[in-house]
């Protein structure tokens, strides 16, 4: 839709791909202003509700919040908006798509005219274009205007069929879905699919599998070889060779005996085959029909009788069909082509291979084949007459199925499952040519005629007669046997603060324990602890790429509010979620004004958590602990306190918990009490003086302890792990140099920078220079709030921007904070955070505590390094412990608080 199309705008347009704020399916999230139409319900155009009636009649089942079929269309008649109808239009052309999906709402945003609509999805691209044309549609309906429903829905076809699984695909996804297998798409387009997670993906491609071996498919291409390695072993194929002209294939015809068959020597779908030839003309004419197709061309032994398709799976036959060609009943009246074209308005039959039945295509093939019955396009057939419009009977080229597969004779099944273990094919469709598949086909004379990889599975799973058979099922049953694990491991970890440190401890944890880990942090991607990816990669493309990964056996995944907004999560479930905290951060963004708007976008992960896996969460948080009713899976709290109300309530009716008592963290399932690890050998922890650092080892160890590990591999995890900058770059990173006490920090918000003065407050007293900058999205309230909490412990300062001003005027930030410094407090503005370090570090004397809050983690922690490389060498430049030395390279530096 144009943006200012009778003035209607749509802002936005976000696809959250998997569990979101709104639904646990996908979901297309449009922000739309619906300008003047904010003043004119439904009731206000004369005959709408009719006219869209009369378009989409399907709309009559839409029940809406009435809880019944009708009760959208009383709500028209009652009078609601553009922004609400839309929505309804777009679920309906979804429907009409072939996408059964049912879930959609509208609402205000605070802004009037300004709409969030929320419309559930199978497929993105087919989404978006029904949405466009919902909102056309409706309102060509409004204005009465004209609109070609009928052509619109069918270009909205296109799309849908561009973009669907195919329906062999579609067979062993649905299978794969009841067996709660995951499923990634790799392609938007197409049928190449992921099933599984890390060390246990396998991948489909049609009915192709990870087992199918090339070998195999290019021995099934190779069809004279094919016809070979069969008839050694007694199984009946009939006579022929390739040749390579049409002389020769003349002359193979008459060697063989006529009638024959010509077809493509590596052809598929029944493309290029033309079947019962009994002249020297049609041979020829089917000789160039079969080059079109490929560079070789086979003649064979026409094969009289029926055709049967005998499915194949993992060396057992699963299914069988009848299959019919393409061909149409005289009326006595019509053309041939006249005949197709009904039969073509058949809204089960569409172009390609993604719908139930083929269209009927008319082409030389065709042509061909009315030859051969003394007829053309243009002949119009007597009543009743049966026109066939091709001798093969494939599908894909019109023809129709009937479900067989209980009247195979087993000597039948036999020779098929033989045939398919010959060419060692896990899935194989074996084509079968004689009178009756109830009888042994060596008595008539039939014979298998093709051996087909990657068989197409619609005429089993869709037949156009007889029963559906769950084909998807042996399929999945083969790649994952006896309930073999499609999943790994995935620890969720989200809240506001304290989520790396802990994202890289549990890590540590299941490293411990020999598993190859994949983890996404704020600081990369890493895979065997090597990163691959650097930047901010807490989002879901991240964690995506751990999941696909094939190495991997655990996924640890840091998991930010911005992408689970932004796309919704990366997987559809997880074994742990993990909620640290609960804080003002990120206030004021994408619609997320108050906490407790922040809490249920964390919860999004407790909602998503397996039956049979456990939320962690803090038991300490009142905004963190309520998400216990969100869960499935068991609940462990965390504490620093066993006596914290919610823990002590918990733990009472039998609840699993992990709290500090007596100096011990102690593992506890109702009276049941586990010590784990005294927190004095807790070295990140400061022997337990550094609170946040306990919480984080408390967080983490019941993580671990949800995935399954055993308590020993946690407490030596804990007692190996370290915070320096290389293990967990930016999270409390401490060293000393020359007497000066250094700490490097990411922490951006009140709660980060208070966790940090207790820390350094139990680290005992420094004079304390901070070097601060913080994100310009903030509100000044918070900007505020944050500065405030440092000014207890800090002596000095040196204020930043940061790289994206994010809408800041230059300054602009580092102003506001030094109006909340002391009027007898130093402070600095610098150029840059590297300025801002430098000089800090130019200020700094022995006994000294440099605090840099950095936004460039990676910079700041070389910065770092490479000053006390260069000072170790006595470099006078940059010899901050020099008395005197902090005065003269202090320029700009004010007292009282002025710039």
């Amino acid at each position: 839709m144009a943006i200012g199309q009778h003035g209607v705008v749509v802002r936005s347009v976000r696809a959250l791909r998997g569990p979101n704020l709104h639904a646990f399916m996908p979901v297309l999230e449009v922000t739309l202003d619906i300008g003047p139409f904010e003043d004119r319900p439904s009731t206000s155009f004369d005959g709408f509700v009719d006219r869209l009636v009369a378009w989409l009649p399907g709309l009559q089942a839409h029940e809406c919040s009435v809880g019944r079929p009708g009760g959208f269309i009383e709500r028209l008649r009652r009078g609601t908006y553009l922004a609400h109808i839309a929505e309804h239009v777009t679920l309906e052309l979804q429907m009409l798509m072939g996408f059964n999906v049912g879930f959609g709402r509208a609402r205000g945003t605070g802004e009037r005219g300004v709409y969030s609509v929320v419309i559930a999805y199978r497929e993105e691209e087919p989404a978006r274009a029904a949405f466009e044309t919902a909102l056309r549609l409706t309102i060509a309906a409004m204005n009465d205007e004209p609109f070609d429903t009928e052509a619109e829905i069918e270009r909205l076809m296109q799309v849908a069929d561009e973009y669907r699984l195919g329906p062999s695909t579609a067979a062993i996804v649905d299978a794969a879905r009841k067996r709660r297998i995951p499923i990634i798409r790799l392609k938007p387009t197409g049928s190449l699919v992921q099933l599984g997670y890390g060390i246990h993906q396998k991948r489909i491609w049609a009915s192709e599998t990870s087992h199918t071996s090339a070998i195999a498919v290019d021995l099934c291409q190779e069809k004279p070889l094919t016809n070979h390695m069969l008839r050694t072993v007694g199984v009946p194929v009939p006579e022929g060779r390739p040749v390579t002209s049409a002389d020769d294939a003349w002359r193979a015809a008459r060697e063989v005996g006529l009638p024959v068959v010509v077809k493509p020597q590596a052809g598929n779908q029944g493309k290029g085959v033309s079947a019962n030839l009994t002249t020297e003309e049609d041979v020829r004419t089917g000789y160039e029909i079969a080059r079109k197709f490929g560079n070789g061309v086979l003649v064979e032994q026409y094969i009289s009788g029926n055709d049967y398709r005998l499915l194949v799976v993992n060396g057992t036959m699963v299914a069988a069909a009848q299959r019919d060609p393409a061909m149409v009943t005289g009326d006595g009246r019509r053309t041939v082509r006249e005949l197709v074209e009904i039969v073509n308005q058949d809204p089960r039959r569409r172009d390609g291979h993604s719908s139930t039945l083929s269209r009927i295509q008319i082409d030389d093939a065709a042509e061909l084949v009315l030859q051969q019955q003394g007829l053309s396009f243009d002949a119009v057939p007597e009543r009743g007459q049966q026109v066939k419009l091709r001798e093969n009977c494939n599908l894909s080229t019109g023809g129709t199925a009937t479900d067989v597969t209980d009247e195979v004779h087993p000597r039948n099944v036999r020779i098929a499952e033989l045939a398919a273990q010959i060419l060692r094919l896990d899935v194989a469709g074996i084509d079968i040519l004689c009178d009756d598949i109830r009888r042994p086909i060596r008595e008539q004379g039939g014979a298998i005629v093709e051996v087909n990889a990657a068989p197409g599975l619609r005429m089993h799973a869709h037949p156009t007669e007889g029963k559906s058979r769950d084909v998807g099922t042996p399929i999945i049953d083969m790649l994952y046997p006896n309930n073999a694990p499609s999943r790994i491991p995935i620890v969720a970890v989200t809240g506001t603060n304290g989520k790396t440190t802990v994202t890289r401890l549990i890590a540590h944890m299941f490293e411990t324990t020999k598993k190859l880990v994949g983890m996404t942090t704020t600081e990369g991607t890493y895979i065997d602890g090597e990163r691959i990816i650097q930047g901010d990669c807490s989002g879901p493309q991240s964690a995506r790429a751990v999941l696909l990964h094939p190495y991997v056996e655990a996924a640890v995944l840091e998991t930010a509010r911005g992408g689970i907004l932004r796309e919704g999560l990366a997987f559809d479930s997880c074994t742990v979620g993990v909620v640290m905290n609960v804080t003002s951060d990120h206030l004021g963004l994408k619609g997320i004004n108050t906490l407790e708007d922040l809490a249920k976008v964390k919860q999004i992960v407790v909602e998503n958590v397996d039956r049979d896996g456990a939320a962690v969460l803090n038991a300490e948080d009142p905004l963190v602990a309520q998400m216990a009713a969100a869960t499935d899976g068991q609940v462990i709290y965390f504490s620093l306190r066993p006596n914290a109300p919610v823990m002590a309530s918990h733990i009472a009716h039998k609840g699993k918990g992990v709290f500090v008592d007596g100096g011990s963290i102690v593992l506890a399932t109702g009276d049941d009490r586990l010590p784990l690890i005294d927190v004095s050998q807790i070295g990140f922890t400061l022997g337990g003086a550094i609170q946040f650092q306990v919480q984080n080892a408390l967080a983490a160890a019941a993580a671990a302890w949800g995935a399954g590990l055993n308590p020993a591999m946690i407490a030596r995890g804990l007692t190996t792990f370290t915070t320096d900058g290389v293990t967990v770059p930016g999270r409390f990173n401490v060293t000393d140099h020359n007497g000066v006490q250094i700490i490097v920090d990411y922490g951006h918000n009140v709660a980060a920078l208070q966790a940090i003065g207790q820390a350094v407050g139990a680290m005992g007293q420094r004079r304390t220079i901070m070097v601060l900058g913080l994100p310009g999205d903030r509100r000044d309230d918070d900007l505020r709030a944050t500065m405030d909490v440092t000014v207890p412990y800090v002596d000095e300062y040196f204020f930043f921007d940061l790289s994206g001003l994010r809408g800041r005027a230059p300054h602009e930030v580092p102003k506001l904070l030094a109006s909340r410094v002391p009027a007898d407090m130093s402070w600095s503005i610098a150029t840059g955070q590297a300025d801002g370090i430098q000089r800090a570090w130019a200020r700094a004397r022995p006994g000294d505590r440099l605090v840099l809050i950095v936004d460039d983690v990676d910079e700041g922690l070389s910065q770092v390094d490479a000053l006390m490389g260069v000072a170790s060498e006595d470099d006078p430049c940059f010899a901050p412990i020099a008395a005197g030395v902090g005065e003269a390279v202090a320029n700009g530096m004010m007292v009282g608080g002025s710039w």
